[in-house]
């Protein structure tokens, strides 16, 4: 697609208009009659043919210049970068449950779903972590956002604009409607799939974080079966389960707890990934800087290294606007006096 190297330059062309007018007003020639009656036996000669053409060769040749000064460009296509990441989904558990406010982070009691996002947010933006983790940037990889509670959504596709990707889903929050609350977890990591599919990477990535075990009846895909198909199309799960229900002190007395990580690793191991189970802000910032060292691998972003610059040609236009105007000006649209 076309662009400007400096674009800021094509605030200039306000100005044509302006100066267009104040030629027309100033840079008409002028003779004073002492009987106005003469000037009905003068010939009309070509000042009206002469006028709208130099407005129209003026302003060509105006336009021209500033669309020259901008470096208008077009990318060769054949010469995009090749960058070093990987393709990730993020698939982010929004149901009723994430909004139990009983997940530390600093000495700060705070909502499950607040903790993965700041844990998040460090993962694709880097930082340092509640426990003194440190994390790098990771600008290069393609990440999505898949949220779920009954029904999965897409809340933001595959994307280098990681600024645009943190601005969404800090604006997620828990569904609390009761046709939306409960976990669907297979149906997320499916619908993921689809979208890492899309990827021009070697190399496809889906972190996948929840609070408790899937409670949606059939016919929604398992998360089991949804593990056997990332399997297949040889992309790991990653596995993180946040929240008090895996802790290691309460899993033997609560059976959903105990089932919920043993699905966890299930799927873990049908696609070659790793299972997590946080209960604090400290341990999920640790199992995201143990996905944070994964291999990376090249991909192709819309960058470029060479463009088709088309500054000559509109200063070859631009100059010839002028040329016309001194020659015509000077020849067929001379003024008298």
């Amino acid at each position: 697609m076309p662009s400007f190297a400096h674009p800021v330059v094509l605030l200039l062309l306000l100005l044509v208009p302006p100066l267009l007018w104040r030629w027309r007003r100033w840079g008409r020639a002028r003779l004073r009659f002492s009987d106005t009656g003469l000037v009905a036996d003068l010939p009309r000669g070509r000042s009206d043919r002469a006028l709208r053409g130099g407005l129209w060769l003026r302003g060509s040749g105006l336009a021209c210049l500033v669309l020259a000064l901008a470096g208008p460009r077009w990318p060769d296509s054949g010469t995009r970068l090749p960058t070093e990441g990987i393709a990730i989904a993020i698939v982010v558990d929004v149901s009723a449950s994430m909004n139990e406010r009983d997940f530390l982070w600093q000495d700060e009691m705070m909502t499950r779903l607040e903790g993965v996002k700041k844990v998040f947010r460090l993962f694709v933006a880097g930082g340092e972590g509640p426990g003194g983790e440190k994390l790098l940037p990771r600008p290069q990889d393609l990440i999505s956002l898949v949220t779920f509670g009954t029904r999965p959504e897409t809340a933001c596709p595959l994307t280098l604009d990681h600024a645009a990707l943190l601005t969404t889903l800090d604006a997620e929050e828990p569904r609390t409607l009761a046709t939306e609350a409960t976990t669907n977890p297979g149906d997320a990591i499916a619908w993921a799939l689809v979208g890492l599919q899309k990827a021009p990477t070697r190399r496809k990535v889906l972190i996948f974080l929840t609070d408790g075990e899937s409670n949606v009846p059939p016919p929604a895909v398992t998360p089991r079966q949804s593990a056997q198909l990332a399997g297949n199309l040889g992309i790991p799960i990653y596995a993180i389960g946040a929240g008090p229900e895996f802790d290691d002190a309460v899993k033997d007395d609560r059976g959903d707890s105990a089932k919920a990580r043993k699905t966890m690793e299930e799927m873990a191991r049908i696609s070659k990934g790793l299972a997590f189970h946080a209960t604090d802000g400290q341990a999920l910032a640790g199992a995201c800087a143990q996905i944070d060292e994964l291999e990376r691998t090249r991909i192709i972003s819309f960058q470029y290294r060479h463009f088709h610059e088309g500054f000559t040609w509109f200063a070859v236009l631009a100059l010839v606007s002028w040329l016309a105007i001194l020659g015509l000006e000077n020849t067929r649209w001379r003024r008298v006096p």
